[in-house]
């Protein structure tokens, strides 16, 4: 029988394994971002606020500078095909678990979807790291470049539109990683020509396993179906067999009555964590949000879950309490202030609401404007 744990620890437990109960000092935030499984970064300045609400008095200029002049990061597109900020030292074991996937062009639903055979498909994608041999490129560089390479403007075109999917594919193979930006415009570069000429991915099934014991380490207990959705996998009867393959690592446990998987070493921790009043404002896309289990009522209550979890895939700040998503928050910079409007669910006791201020007058701090708060 799975050992038996409940809500109120085990969402304490993963506060605690965020970084969000105690935060980092400012010169250890690079470990953060190790430690959460990276910054999704749809949104640069989303990733950035991951962090604030995770490292105390971190650097305005920390990200940009450890993307661009360090490349201590690196900017890619990673689970789900989302765009991420990943430890340059660590861009081998994400890319290489990718390589545990069939290729998306290989479905018969891709092929109609974007008007390609899997032939062409695999030659662009060639052809993407062929003409990435040299400077970095713009999407319509690197469009134009590979037109010509393959003599097939088509192709080429294929590269520029659809939301960057050509692009998207290459990075996943690990051919591709953003450079600087050249103005508005972004470029791309293959990763080892950015970080190293040696570079190269890890051997897909031991990168796979050090991915798995990584979310675990931050998000257990977790189904196979979350796992699964979390790194953007088709199945989750797929997902099951690669946690179960990690052996005596790791226990099925329940969660009042769901089953989950957990690192058999952090069954002890989970069972002795308890909430410390933990208040917390995060960004939007912030890494708790998105792994959290969306299905499970003591995260979200199911009434709420639309104003969280939003069509096309945008995820709303939220105020978080204890672990629990008790409402969303919103700010707006102008004028030398930053007005942060707060919307909890329901109503919040005195402890919540100066938790939620502490946090919105930090973020004024950070950003160095006055504060305008309103309680909605």
């Amino acid at each position: 029988m799975p050992d038996e744990l409940d809500w109120e620890a085990v969402l304490a437990w993963r506060v605690a394994r965020h970084g969000l109960a105690r935060r980092a000092a400012a010169d250890a935030w690079p470990a953060v971002v190790q430690r959460i499984c990276g910054l999704h970064a749809q949104v640069q300045a989303a990733a950035e606020l991951t962090l604030w609400a995770r490292v105390e008095d971190l650097p305005a200029q920390a990200v940009t500078q450890a993307l661009w002049a360090d490349r201590s990061l690196v900017r890619t597109w990673a689970m789900r095909g989302t765009l991420h900020l990943l430890p340059a030292a660590e861009l081998g074991m994400w890319v290489g678990a990718q390589g545990m996937l069939k290729p998306r062009y290989e479905s018969a639903s891709w092929r109609k979807a974007f008007g390609m055979t899997s032939a062409e498909a695999a030659a662009v994608l060639d052809a993407i790291r062929a003409v990435l041999d040299g400077e970095p490129l713009t999407r319509d560089e690197l469009g134009e470049a590979v037109g010509a390479l393959l003599g097939d403007d088509r192709l080429g075109e294929a590269v520029r539109g659809s939301f960057g999917t050509m692009p998207k594919l290459a990075a996943f193979r690990g051919d591709v990683v953003f450079a600087e930006p050249a103005g508005q415009k972004v470029r791309f570069t293959r990763p080892d020509r950015w970080l190293a000429a040696e570079w190269r991915p890890d051997p897909a099934r031991e990168a796979m396993a050090a991915v798995i014991r990584r979310y675990l380490a931050v998000n257990a207990p977790a189904s196979r179906e979350t796992f699964a959705r979390w790194f953007g996998m088709a199945s989750a009867a797929q997902a099951g067999k690669l946690i179960a393959a990690l052996g005596d690592e790791v226990v099925e446990v329940s969660v009042q009555g769901a089953a989950g998987w957990v690192l058999r070493a952090d069954v002890a921790g989970i069972a002795a964590a308890r909430p410390s009043g933990v208040v917390a404002l995060l960004p939007a896309f912030d890494q708790y949000v998105v792994a959290a289990p969306r299905d499970d009522s003591p995260v979200l209550a199911a009434e709420h879950k639309e104003r969280v979890y939003r069509r096309q895939g945008w995820l709303s700040p939220v105020l978080l309490v204890d672990g629990r998503i008790a409402g969303v928050w919103r700010h707006e910079r102008k004028g030398g202030f930053v007005g942060v409007t707060i919307e909890p669910f329901a109503a919040v006791d005195d402890e919540v609401r100066a938790g939620a201020e502490r946090e919105a007058r930090r973020l004024a701090r950070y950003f160095g404007d006055e504060l305008e708060l309103v309680w909605a």
